[in-house]
């Protein structure tokens, strides 16, 4: 028998530096003679400590993701799992992952497999035994490496579809076992009906080819804009205010009210501008994004210029994304052929246009009137405010600025409705956000969930917590403007309101997690060293200021003072309220939010010096 089915390889930009470009050319080798197996290009699935990886959906078989992949084992997946329907010997499997399906399914009374593992990570060499013994020989047990949720002790998969049960203990895995054999819902452990995370602006990556524009409308891609361009365009503004969506970008305005104050504007001229322009250390949000579902983005942008009155679009994207680029370029030329783009759009008295800008890497830019400077052809430097863009920005036009992942929200919003958006979230805290997290972590993942859950569910419960034999000392967020959120407040949920009460931001989403070997004093120095590298320099508090800073640290570090400490605090005030923009005024926000939690570090020290 032929098998059927596709296997989808993560080609990111991540992905292709681990690798993945081989796997990918090896599986096309190898499915040349199998008609019925289709090789797809898709974007991180998130997994980001897995690359290279790919997703196995074959009929007849456990539908399981492997990663770590090689050429070598890619050839070895496919002849054994793909062809002859069988795992490679595990003499074989320590050359990659195995990892179970991230999507539970339902209840089937016909198991034929079992993929089991110990989210706790406690390495049991009796689990494949214990299970055995339960089950009927003619069921395969398959033993996979994550599930994509920890500490939830004994989970386990059920195949044909899906279905899953965690927080199982050695005294309750034989219950389980025997009910769901029996076609019955366990009364132990805990069903997974849906996954821990919630992927609404991630909700194509890993699943579909970016460039592959039918594969999109398949998924229901652009019915969003359609419904935009059946209403008013306040309509459609009226739509996002309702939604509750903040800008995703680090400063959390409310989408609906930016949208409202441009189309309020009289001009002949208007515009809508995508930032792509992600420059946070350890952020990797924006670039998923944009590669593994560039259509999304673009279309996000369209409804913005409907509901704006604006008719042509910028993507402004950094020029260390190659990839990101191509893709979204590739997106507006296949929308362009397809009506999406271009005069009366779907047939509409609407006619939009969308290109792309090129970013040079200043981390300036990302503020927004730096960035409208940038893509006039002018040095990316800050201007003060008001007026804000909206009212006048690019060629002196009112303008919208939206974050790359503000705009690929906008499609779910007019597809589903503002007050399906609304209820996911907490308090004034709407929809879901995006967090790329890395450091002193185990599993360094890109990760979406409802705002409102905490700190430690995304750190442990989502990305494993840190590696055995080390404690957590805190989380650096929202970037080198961010703050931290000390090991002893993990429980904090991740709101604007309840962040901003901390001390600390979501930010645009990077989460860095940090050890007890991390010394936060030589940490604000890279930080403030990073600030004032990419600082435009036009403003004395930020220029001088950060110097000055600096300078502080380096002598602090080598053999400073208690003087040298308060002249470090008086600096770091007069930039949060003198600089000209968000750079300069957020810089210090990392130094006060350790002065705040880990005083004692600068203070130890001062008294050192002193002794």
């Amino acid at each position: 028998m032929n098998p059927a089915g596709e296997i989808r390889v993560a080609m990111d930009s991540g992905g292709i530096a681990a690798g993945a470009g081989a796997v990918f050319e090896e599986f096309k080798i190898r499915a040349a003679n199998f008609p019925a197996i289709k090789i797809v290009q898709v974007g991180t699935p998130g997994m980001c400590y897995a690359d290279a990886q790919a997703e196995f959906i074959i009929e007849g078989r456990p539908h399981l993701h492997f990663g770590r992949l090689t050429t070598r084992s890619a050839r070895l997946l496919f002849e054994e799992f793909v062809v002859k329907g069988r795992l490679p010997s595990q003499n074989d499997a320590h050359d990659y992952l195995v990892l179970g399906s991230r999507i539970p399914g339902i209840l089937s009374k016909k198991i034929t497999s079992i993929v089991c593992c110990d989210t706790m990570q406690r390495g049991d060499e009796d689990l494949l035994s214990l299970i055995k013994s339960g089950v009927d020989a003619s069921v395969e047990i398959i033993e996979v490496a994550d599930f994509g949720f920890y500490n939830r002790g004994y989970a386990l998969q059920f195949f044909p579809g899906g279905f899953m049960v965690a927080d199982l203990g050695r005294d309750t895995i034989a219950h389980a076992l025997a009910s769901v054999l029996q076609g019955d819902e366990p009364d132990v452990g805990t069903i997974m009906r849906e996954s821990a995370q919630l992927r609404i602006a991630s909700r194509h990556c890993g699943m579909l080819d970016p460039e592959d524009i039918a594969a999109y409308e398949a998924a229901g891609g652009y019915n969003g804009l359609r419904r935009a361009l059946a209403q008013a365009p306040d309509v459609v503004v009226n739509e996002v205010l309702a939604s509750g969506l903040r800008g995703r970008g680090g400063a959390g305005y409310p989408t609906g009210k930016k949208w409202q104050m441009t189309a309020a504007q009289r001009s002949d001229e208007k515009y809508v501008i995508c930032n792509g322009d992600e420059g946070d250390p350890g952020a990797f949000m924006d670039r998923s994004l944009l590669e593994g579902d560039p259509h999304t983005v673009l279309e996000g942008l369209i409804i913005a210029g409907y509901a704006t009155g604006a008719s042509v679009g910028y993507f402004y994207i950094r020029a260390e994304y190659p990839l990101a680029t191509a893709r979204v370029q590739k997106a507006i030329d296949a929308a362009h052929a397809k009506g999406y783009l271009g005069k009366n759009i779907l047939g509409s008295n609407f006619s939009f246009e969308a290109r792309v800008r090129l970013g040079a890497g200043a981390y300036v830019c990302g503020e927004e009137t730096a960035l409208i400077a940038s893509i006039e052809g002018k040095r990316g430097s800050p201007h003060a405010r008001p007026p804000y863009p909206s009212v006048k920005g690019l060629h002196d036009a009112p303008t919208t600025i939206n974050n790359v992942e503000t705009l690929a929200s906008v499609p779910e919003i007019l597809a589903r409705g503002g007050a399906w958006y609304a209820g996911i979230g907490e308090g004034k805290s709407k929809g879901t956000k995006v967090f790329a997290v890395s450091g002193k972590i185990r599993r360094t993942q890109l990760v979406e969930v409802p705002l409102g859950v905490s700190v430690r569910e995304v750190v442990d419960d989502l990305c494993g917590g840190l590696v055995p034999g080390k404690k957590i000392k805190a989380v650096q967020t929202g970037g080198p403007s961010g703050g931290l959120v000390p090991a002893n407040l993990l429980e904090t949920h991740l709101t604007y309101e309840d962040m901003s009460a901390l001390g600390s931001i979501i930010g645009s989403g990077g989460m860095i997690v940090l050890d007890e070997d991390v010394n936060m004093v030589e940490l604000m120095r890279f930080y403030l060293g990073f600030n004032t590298d990419e600082s435009c320099g036009k403003c004395a508090p930020c220029r001088i200021g950060g110097f000055q800073l600096k300078r502080l640290f380096d002598k602090l570090l080598a053999g400073g003072t208690q003087t040298d400490l308060e002249q470090i605090e008086r600096i770091a005030h007069a930039m949060q309220a003198a600089s000209l923009c968000g750079l300069g005024k957020a810089a210090p926000a990392p130094l006060f939010a350790t002065l705040k939690y880990f005083r004692p570090e600068y203070e130890n020290l001062c008294r050192e010096i002193k002794a």
